[in-house]
């Protein structure tokens, strides 16, 4: 029996740490499932794995490809399950970390088929956004998939977007493509997910992020502030700085604002975890209560 060991938690809890001990004791590799250190641009503010990391264990989907190539779940759901595969061939198991929940659900259960967006569509919706703001997409939502208005996040205008194109360009709801059955895979998943006192864990986050200004993460958004418009780069840690540049506040605000909305955020993936019982949880030092965990689910 071959086995996927998923390591999730919020951001800033120690997951590339863990997952790189645990890859050394079991002797494999790392499948990331994270969807911005996928991309080559952007290193410093999706914290991609360190060099000495990098080099202690092989990742997989970490810095492959350009932000201005386009790329979504589909693609990242045949590709790693094409690695995995390769991967058991050598070694029963096999890790996959990250706090991209999309990315985790498409590897254990399947994401549905969905047509490529139309660029034509999609530039016109970012338009929308840009000169109306997000209120302008959930109204458009709701009439045109009041099912998905329900159940998706109205403040992620990525997610309104995507949904938004697909309705408009089949004529069909978004609702109408999301499959009701999980794929069948050839590995058994056990999944663990850390924690830690939510006091603890933003006093991490706050200092990750100081770190990741020490570290050059203003002049990395200044390389990047160009090609701000990219679905890539609408993520945390890059549109506050973008927002400083334009005047709309002060650099050390757009940091402060990069703290805040990574607690959020951290607040959220644990929120997208706990609806999943099949997750056990763990503080990130448990590493041995790890370990043990793991091999007590081992046929």
């Amino acid at each position: 029996m071959n086995y996927l060991i998923i390591i999730t938690g919020p951001t800033g809890i120690g997951k590339t740490n863990l997952s790189v001990k645990l890859a050394q004791k079991f002797n494999t590799e790392i499948i990331s499932a994270d969807s911005r250190q996928i991309y080559k641009e952007m290193s410093i503010g999706t914290a991609v794995p360190s060099p000495k990391e990098l080099k202690l264990v092989r990742h997989h989907f970490i810095q492959n490809i350009s932000i201005h190539e386009y790329y979504n779940v589909s693609r990242y759901e045949n590709e790693a399950i094409s690695v995995i595969g390769e991967l058991h061939k050598k070694n029963k198991f096999v890790i996959l970390t990250g706090g991209t929940g999309l990315y985790i659900n498409a590897i254990c259960k399947g994401i549905d088929l969905m047509p490529d967006p139309d660029p034509e569509i999609r530039q016109k919706l970012n338009r929308t956004f840009e000169k109306n703001g997000i209120i302008s997409l959930q109204k458009q939502l709701q009439i045109l998939d009041p099912e998905y208005y329900k159940s998706v996040d109205l403040n992620n205008p990525a997610r309104l977007i995507r949904a938004l194109e697909i309705c408009i360009q089949t004529n069909r709801t978004y609702s109408s493509f999301r499959k009701t059955k999980d794929k069948v895979r050839n590995f058994k998943t056990i999944k663990i997910a850390l924690n830690m006192k939510r006091e603890l864990l933003y006093e991490r986050i706050n200092k990750r992020v100081i770190s990741m200004v020490n570290e050059g993460l203003i002049k990395e958004a200044k390389l990047l502030y160009s090609h701000r418009n990219l679905t890539a780069l609408k993520t945390v840690g890059y549109q506050e700085l973008f927002d400083a540049f334009d005047g709309k506040h002060s650099i050390e605000e757009g940091v402060k604002y990069i703290q805040n909305s990574s607690r959020r955020y951290a607040r959220k993936q644990i929120s997208w975890i706990r609806r999943d019982s099949e997750y056990q949880w763990f503080n990130p030092k448990q590493i041995e209560e790890i370990t043990h965990y793991i091999e007590s689910k081992l046929d």
